[in-house]
């Protein structure tokens, strides 16, 4: 018999939550199978079976928080739950009545099918239905089977047919306030809850600032549009912006190294590394996985490895160690429409920049002539403590300079 704990996540991270049983009392797993999903404070993490048996009893619920450590289920080595399982079955039918005994497999096969073929859901669709008070298997699928999180939300919105089940829709009636206007309560995910601290603790302990310019986008645009099929062809990923941003970010950070450091008590840590965070929107919520060594790798690379991340971080596949240790973040709400924004610093990192949409403004060239141009306000947030004002606007015109120049900023990669 083998007892299943929760398994060392990270240094700063001691619990999680329940988001998903891979496996039910009775199942059979073999030793290195998954067989729970763990929502932590940073990402989603499967835990294995150290036994090959059977799935005795579960010691926590989908929901639950729980710690480092904790015992979360027992695996019975070999076939003993299964075979101790059954004889507890077997015993009462046979007492009961001999001749049922061949129908009782035939009136037990739903339920074993049921708790094996449970609705094939993200993680993000289950949580949703356990805050709506929703069962999985009453939403309907999609083409290939699988129950999303729009498919919940539409479920949720469905209007109500005649009551058959009163107490479910109980449940889903809204609150009243004091006042008697309706409202909906839904519990915050434990990674909302941790960005909303962070957040809250960022500006409560750095001296944050914000200094804007913006960047004609013309010839970073004109370039990109006569190399961008060649560099498909040539590298199998597209050539889109961040990569231009990323080499420029990098190369200001090392004529500006404040801009590059973090406060560790009363000393100043300068990092002669290179890590860029880029922040990346997915249904639970902001995550900002990592970019290693920039400064050693070209667009493509960068390119190809921003996409790779960003499509692990919305299929909920984030390792750990995909989102610690960055040195520096850039944020793009350019790409949900925003034109100005002050972005918070994703501590303990003492800089971040923001970028936003491109749009046609019209820029005045000399005195006499103004031209429609692509324009982009960029914002770097900075900590006040150690990065003073001069360094901070030169930093943010460094990064103009060599994007409306970027044969300058292709000799800087």
């Amino acid at each position: 018999m083998a007892e299943i704990k929760v398994p060392e996540l990270a240094e700063s991270i001691t619990e999680g939550t329940i988001a998903q049983w891979l496996k039910q009392p009775g199942d059979y797993v073999e030793k290195g199978e998954y067989i729970v999903e763990l929502e932590t404070d940073k990402v989603n993490v499967e835990v294995i079976s150290e036994e090959a048996g059977t799935i005795q009893e579960l010691k926590a619920d989908e929901g639950d928080t729980v710690e480092v450590g904790q015992v979360i289920a027992i695996v019975g080595a070999g076939g003993e739950a299964k075979a101790t399982s059954d004889a507890k079955e077997e015993a009462p039918k046979k007492e009961e009545n001999e001749e049922k005994t061949e129908e009782a497999p035939v009136e037990e096969a739903p339920v074993k099918e049921d708790k094996k073929n449970r609705p094939i859901a993200s993680p993000a669709a289950r949580k949703l239905a356990r805050e709506k008070g929703i069962d999985l298997s009453d939403v309907p699928t999609d083409p290939l089977g699988r129950v999303r999180k729009q498919d919940i939300e539409a479920y949720s919105n469905k209007p109500a047919e005649a009551p058959s089940k009163p107490v479910a829709e109980e449940k889903k009636a809204p609150a009243k306030k004091d006042d008697g206007k309706p409202v909906v309560r839904e519990k915050m995910s434990r990674r909302r809850q941790t960005i909303a601290k962070r957040l809250v603790e960022v500006q409560q302990t750095a001296a944050m600032l914000t200094t804007f310019n913006e960047i004609d986008m013309s010839k970073v645009m004109e370039l990109r549009k006569r190399k961008k099929d060649k560099f498909f062809d040539d590298h199998d990923v597209r050539l889109g912006f961040m990569s231009f941003f990323t080499k420029a970010v990098v190369a200001a950070l090392k004529k500006y190294p404040y801009v590059n450091a973090e406060i560790d008590g009363n000393e100043v840590v300068l990092k002669k590394f290179y890590d860029v965070g880029v922040a990346v929107s997915t249904d639970d919520g902001l995550v900002v996985p990592v970019v290693r060594d920039c400064e050693r790798k070209n667009f493509a690379e960068i390119e190809g490895e921003i996409m790779e991340l960003a499509t692990k971080a919305r299929n909920n596949k984030l390792s750990l160690g995909d989102l610690q240790g960055g040195s520096f973040t850039i944020t793009n709400g350019g790409v949900f429409g925003s034109l100005l924004s002050t972005p918070i610093l994703n501590g303990p990192q003492v800089g971040i920049l923001g970028m936003h949409k491109i749009q046609l403004r019209p820029v005045a060239i000399d005195k006499d002539t103004m031209e429609n141009r692509p324009m982009m306000y960029i914002a770097l947030s900075y900590d006040h403590r150690i990065i003073d004002g001069k360094e901070a606007v030169g930093f943010l015109a460094m990064v103009k300079d060599l994007l409306e120049n970027p044969e300058d900023l292709l000799l800087e990669g």
